[in-house]
């Protein structure tokens, strides 16, 4: 079925068309039209070839379904009948008691009635990078966010509970994403909407034509004679070829063929050829935070100890004086990150920088920053061994060991760390220069005032303290127990804090900044914390201006009296979205700067489709199973290849093999170059449909001798054409930098919105069944009477000229360069050479020739009477004309807005390589022995008459030079403007100088 869907697109069906009418036309004349068998064949064949491409890639993006049923958990434990058992997980009912410990998968989305220690990684379906804590009591509103509920497919990482089946199957929140997803379609993309307007236009032009010009042939010349059916049959099949770029197709697929392979040494992986191009038409850029532009890795980012900060990033201006493993309290800070931990190296026979930490993210994090600063890291345990631990619950908010570890007043340490305000309150002392002091006023608020500034970042802080105890009261050997407490939890000493982050990736701040340099909106959809979502976007370029409440701060007011012209930039939270009215969501899509937070796979769907309702193209990048929806409806979905889970792989059209989200830039400029080298090459293709339809019109017209035959026209569409054609693939751009400064090729403005909205208003809309409630799109026939209805409004024709922003593919100028201007001088010329080999080679004049063909002369089946093989001759320099021209035609398009000279004209070796192979080919068609019966050329064909479509060749690249010139004075190049405050700072490259040094083991 999606194979006949490929054969049956409309470029295709006008290929097998044109191959049917030559089998007609063959069936009315078997003996005067054997070439047409040649021609019928090789028209059908091209179809089916341009049916395969399509269908084979459609084939490789169909497993989206499948991949969500990967996610789910093959077996379970249930409690039923009193007893444990095991049993597949699709064998889940509402009620049952599940049992899972650490390492297990939810089968299904469960209420928690009694855990230990459990958390869960919910990071895949809301975006949190951390672990959340489950508990039977919660304390949140949002679903999403519930501490009493674990939901399908998340991971338990540690601890253990018991939970009641609440929902199963399709009803889970990962069934209800999967629902999603599959339910949606970007639909075409720009390219191919923009592919099958040009293909309409050309299809009506060509039948139109074919037919008109048949009847007209047929009634006013041909009726009377012998065979006249059958040779105005032939004319109109040999204008109906002509027309049709037969070859675009296929110079359209490889063009963007030889730019996915080039993308994917960089990194970027398209399943969807019209993918490549569709990147670099994007216009809203939505991407997801954790593992896109962060690393989704916490990072020791600052330490406050004895009342000093301390950045462990050089980089980091104005955080703190360098990092220093020998400061007062950084020994002791280090300390406890490495010993009071559960995470572990998964492997110590490996440097630090190789191994993997099992444990959750901040743990990692704290024990990495360590293991980088201790020497002696993999002895500590056995230095100094654990023999008491409390670990992390969310009702103390804090995690405790004790260690065997020798003081002055005895054997053993209290250790701990978690959130600051707890281990704040159990603190009597604070350590300042070593030493423990009273904690006072005045240390607490410094301690306010370091926590505030680490919060404000965005960054996550703990807490650090000690203990030494008194061997009198625990002396050697003493045995602690967590049910009689007998250990200490008050009168502590307080170390310092740690703020971690999850870092930007390498190269993601200067990644944003040409993005916003080029034109293109990048807005953050997370499901992270509003606070943390807009730190990060102010860190990556993402976030230069002020929002409202930041507005209202500065001005000494409140938020009400904010005018909506008087911010830039716009944090939205999930919960927001539901109740936007449509107003709302343009007041958010005219700010530059947006972030929405704490969003759903819901919310993430809702916003790219409002984003495409206003004409954005929309691009979303995402790795998690949330993204999938947002993923599959965008225009352009790129996922995570490293981070990225299975489904989003599937949903998305583009993957990046690194991770690396710089590589989106590296894909927007080779999908900005591959649509200018495309138009260049279309402009280049179609300039020869002129030479060839005109003389087929002047054939009946006029009644000259036919100057080129079908199948040579066809030759020339599949022949050097072709060769010649792909080596625009290979252009680079005209200047260094004036890709990625100019405006996406779509923009979107207020006046393209209410242009788009006015055109919707008068759009057929849904028919709504009766019996369902669900809206049903018209039929065909309803949609082709309500178009061709339009056609007689004065409204519908003042839209069509309408002066827009837009570039297209096929636009009016390249129309007009290949159809009114130089097609009409390639016509010329090659008109010229065959009426001078005429003349020159059999004494013809045009009069005489036209006289000639009226009286049969020309269209005797003897092939070797002289007015054939003079025929043969002027065709073979009309066809060999036409390729000298372009070949000067080809060096004319490669320049948009240079002229066509220069070392530019040098810097794709490939175009040589086409120009020889294109000639080669093309003198083998007609000097080659034998092959003059199946194309009725000559290998008699005087090299003296090619300098005729020579000269014609100069002329052209004058012109095109002179129509640069004025063209540049009528519409000069604007560039986008520089943005005030974009910091192009590399993101981690100075950082990594100082990483390497105390962090061997941080990765990118």
């Amino acid at each position: 079925m999606k194979f006949f869907h490929c054969l049956t697109s409309l470029f295709n069906l006008l290929l097998i068309l044109a191959g049917i009418l030559n089998y007609v036309l063959l069936a009315v004349d078997p003996k005067g039209n054997k070439v047409n068998t040649y021609l019928g064949a090789i028209l059908i064949l091209v179809a089916f070839l341009n049916a395969a491409i399509e269908f084979y890639q459609a084939q490789k993006s169909a497993a989206v379904l499948q991949s969500f049923l990967n996610l789910m958990p093959q077996q379970c434990y249930v409690v039923r009948d009193g007893k444990s058992v095991q049993i597949p997980a699709s064998d889940l009912v509402l009620g049952d008691v599940v049992f899972a410990r650490m390492g297990d998968k939810i089968p299904a989305d469960i209420m928690i009635f009694a855990c230990t220690d459990m958390k869960v990684d919910n990071s895949s379906l809301t975006g949190e990078t951390d672990p959340q804590d489950r508990s039977p009591i919660n304390d949140q509103k949002n679903p999403l966010e519930a501490r009493n509920l674990a939901f399908n497919g998340s991971l338990v990482i540690n601890g253990e509970g018991y939970g009641l089946v609440i929902r199963t199957g399709d009803n889970t929140v990962l069934g209800q994403i999967a629902g999603l997803t599959a339910g949606e379609d970007s639909g075409k993309s720009p390219l191919t909407r923009e592919i099958d307007d040009f293909v309409k236009i050309i299809a009506s032009i060509a039948i139109t034509t074919a037919i008109v010009f048949f009847l007209i042939g047929y009634f006013a010349v041909y009726r009377d004679q012998a065979g006249g059916i059958s040779s105005t049959l032939n004319f109109a099949i040999g204008v109906f070829v002509a027309w049709v770029p037969e070859g675009l197709p296929a110079t359209v697929t490889m063009l963007l063929t030889i730019a996915a392979k080039r993308m994917a040494t960089q990194n970027v992986l398209v399943k969807d050829l019209t993918g490549v191009e569709t990147l670099g038409a994007i216009t809203l850029l939505a991407t997801d935070k954790t593992g896109t532009l962060t690393r989704n890795q916490m990072t020791v980012t600052n330490i406050w100890s004895s009342n000093n900060m301390y950045s462990a990033f050089r980089s980091a201006a104005n955080a703190g004086a360098p990092f220093d493993a020998s400061s007062p309290g950084i020994p002791e800070v280090l300390s406890i990150s490495a010993l009071c931990s559960r995470a572990k190296f998964d492997r110590t026979d490996v440097p630090i920088s190789e191994r993997q930490v099992v444990g959750d993210a901040t743990e990692s994090g704290l024990t990495r920053f360590a293991a980088a600063n201790i020497a002696n890291f993999d002895e500590l345990s056995d230095l100094y061994p654990k023999v008491f631990e409390v670990p992390f619950n969310s009702e103390n908010k804090w995690a405790m060991t004790i260690h065997r570890k020798d003081h002055a007043n005895g054997t053993y340490t209290l250790l701990m760390k978690g959130a600051p305000e707890r281990i704040l309150r159990l603190c009597s002392t604070i350590l300042i220069n070593n030493e423990a002091i009273p904690l006072t006023a005045e240390h607490s608020k410094a301690y306010d005032e370091m926590y505030t500034l680490m919060a404000s970042k965005g960054h996550r802080v703990l807490a650090f303290a000690q203990l030494l105890l008194p061997g009198s009261q625990y002396p050697d050997g003493h045995v602690f127990d967590k049910e009689k407490k007998n250990y200490p939890t008050t009168e502590l000493c307080f170390v310092g804090l740690i703020s971690l982050e999850d870092p930007p990736k390498h190269g993601v701040r200067e990644a944003i900044g040409r993005c916003r340099s080029a034109g293109i909106r990048v807005m953050m959809v997370t499901g992270d914390h509003p606070l943390t979502a807009e730190a990060i976007g102010r860190k990556i370029n993402l976030v230069l201006s002020d929002t409202k409440e930041m507005v209202a701060k500065q001005r000494g007011c409140s938020v009400d009296e904010v005018g909506d012209n008087e911010y830039n930039a716009i944090v939205i939270h999930g919960e927001q979205i539901d109740s936007l009215s449509e107003q709302d969501w343009d007041l958010i899509f005219s700010k530059p700067e947006i972030i929405f937070a704490r969003t759903s796979p819901k919310h993430k769907l809702q916003i790219v489709k409002h984003a495409q309702a206003l004409g954005h193209i929309v691009g979303v990048t995402g790795d998690g199973v949330n993204d999938s929806p947002a993923l599959k409806k965008a225009d352009l979905g790129i996922a995570m290849n490293i981070s990225g889970s299975d489904v989003s792989k599937d949903a998305a059209s583009m993957i990046l093999l690194d991770d690396n989200f710089a590589s989106t830039v590296r894909g927007i400029e080779e999908g900005r170059l591959i649509f200018t080298n495309l138009k260049k090459s279309i402009q280049y293709t179609i300039t020869h449909s002129m030479p060839e339809v005109i003389p087929n019109l002047l054939y009946v017209i006029a009644s000259i001798p036919l100057p080129i035959s079908a199948m040579l026209i066809l030759v020339i569409d599949l022949g050097f054409e072709l060769l010649i054609s792909l080596t625009f693939a290979w252009d680079k751009p005209e200047t260094k930098s004036g890709l990625m400064k100019l405006p996406p090729r779509k923009p979107v403005t207020p006046a393209s919105i209410e242009r788009r909205r006015r055109m919707a208003l008068r759009a057929l809309p849904p028919v709504v069944d009766a019996e369902s409630g669900e809206e049903v799109q018209p039929s065909f026939m309803a949609r082709f009477h309500h178009d061709f209805m339009a056609m007689f409004t004065g409204v519908y024709w003042r839209e069509k000229f309408e002066s827009t922003e837009d570039e297209v593919l096929v636009d009016a100028g390249l129309l007009s360069w290949a159809y009114l201007e130089i097609g009409i001088i390639e016509t010329i010329g090659a008109l010229v050479t065959f009426f001078v080999v005429l003349y020159k080679e059999g004494g013809v004049t045009p009069a005489m020739a036209v006289q000639m063909q009226k009286n049969g002369d020309f269209t005797t089946d003897d092939d070797n009477s002289e007015p054939a093989k003079l025929l043969a001759k002027a065709q073979s320099s009309f066809y060999l004309g036409i390729m000298i021209m372009q070949l000067f035609n080809l060096f004319a398009c490669k320049c948009r807005y240079r002229l066509p000279f220069g070392m530019y004209m040098f810097s794709n070796v490939r175009t040589f390589i086409g120009v020889a192979l294109g000639c080669a080919l093309g003198f083998f068609i007609v000097y080659c022995p034998g092959l003059p019966v199946v194309f009725k050329t000559s290998n008699d064909t005087a090299f003296v008459y090619l300098l005729i479509p020579f000269a014609f060749g100069v002329f052209i690249l004058f012109y095109a030079t002179l129509r640069t010139l004025i063209l540049r004075k009528i519409r000069p190049t604007a560039l986008n403007e520089e943005i005030i405050g974009l910091n192009m700072v590399p993101t981690m490259k100075t950082m990594f100088s100082r990483t390497k040094s105390i962090q061997p083991s941080t990765k990118d």
